[in-house]
């Protein structure tokens, strides 16, 4: 049994990324897409097609965008049994009112191809906006994955909200303070169940099973396997298919990590706004992190716009 045969018997493997290819060839029970993902693979000629095509049926350059994340996303579910998240522009992370429009036109397009809601995630930054949209959509049927949660506070809204499913970040937090550290990090005192972005995603799981939340907790942005094995046992983990195939060429012992089991029941608390905005204005690196992720994809969203003005 390889070290993902392993993992898998606690954890859904999920594939993050929009290389049809490449989860036809690892064959997860979901994938996850995000405007960087697409953008990626829009610029390689294998795809072409489905911009060719977006473009040709999309009235304008903002439904051609829209129809290239979808044409991705209906792609990508002839190689999976489960879900596709398909992200929201993150231009409307605090617009509730356009994230719900947007969410909608996404399933709609998604429906007229002849796929059914349940197989579609609709990606949202979990700002509070977003989860105010997250809170109206779930109550339509259509299942969010609130994204871009680098703190305990954004999981918290989320599940408050009734998310579908919510991603909090390793990588990323790990990235942050690694940064912050300079020369004085050590590489080895803070992997493994020591890494930063880790511990975040244990806090919110233990966090969120105590208060018998059902969101799903989907572990996302990992820099190395270390930190994929530290979450085993997390409801779900996406994961590039470079660290897929890691996981596959390793037979080494797998433990499991988190244990719904024996995490301690806790009593709710509801986090209302100002309580929300000011922990999350004192929480600099998720501040920083939800920023800078939010900029990033309306960065590659324009460059994907741009791609297609070229067609």
């Amino acid at each position: 049994m390889n070290q993902l045969q392993a993992l898998a018997q606690w954890t859904t493997i999920v594939a993050d990324t929009g290389d049809i290819d490449s989860i036809a060839k690892i064959k997860p029970r979901d994938a996850t897409t995000n405007p960087s993902l697409i953008l990626k693979s829009a610029t390689d000629p294998r795809y072409r097609e489905l911009l060719i095509k977006a473009k040709r049926d999309g009235k304008d350059l903002v439904s051609a965008a829209d129809r290239v994340l979808v044409n991705f996303g209906i792609e990508i579910l002839n190689h999976v049994q489960g879900r596709v998240s398909t992200e929201v522009d993150a231009r409307l992370s605090f617009d509730t009112e356009k994230t719900i429009e947007k969410a909608r036109a996404l399933i709609s397009l998604y429906e007229s191809a002849g796929i059914d809601r349940s197989r579609v995630l609709i990606k949202i930054a979990a700002t509070w906006e977003g989860c105010r949209a997250a809170e109206v959509l779930e109550k339509e049927g259509i299942h969010c994955n609130l994204t871009l949660i680098f703190s305990l506070a954004q999981a918290e809204i989320a599940s408050q909200a009734g998310a579908t499913l919510i991603s909090p970040f390793v990588g990323r937090i790990y990235d942050w303070y690694k940064k912050q550290a300079g020369q004085s990090w050590n590489e080895e005192e803070n992997s493994g169940d020591n890494d930063p972005g880790v511990k975040s995603v244990k806090l919110i799981f233990e966090r969120l099973k105590g208060v018998g939340s059902k969101t799903e907790i989907m572990g996302a942005s990992f820099r190395n396997k270390g930190q994929i094995l530290a979450l085993a046992g997390c409801d779900l983990l996406t994961i590039s298919p470079k660290l897929i195939a890691e996981l596959q060429s390793s037979t080494e012992a797998v433990e499991q990590k988190l244990f719904v089991e024996s995490v301690p029941k806790l009593p709710p608390e509801m986090l209302t706004q100002p309580n929300f905005l000011f922990t999350m204005c004192a929480n600099t690196m998720a501040t920083e992190k939800l920023n800078e992720g939010i900029n990033s994809f309306v960065t590659d969203t324009m460059k994907l716009k741009e791609l297609l003005m070229t067609l």
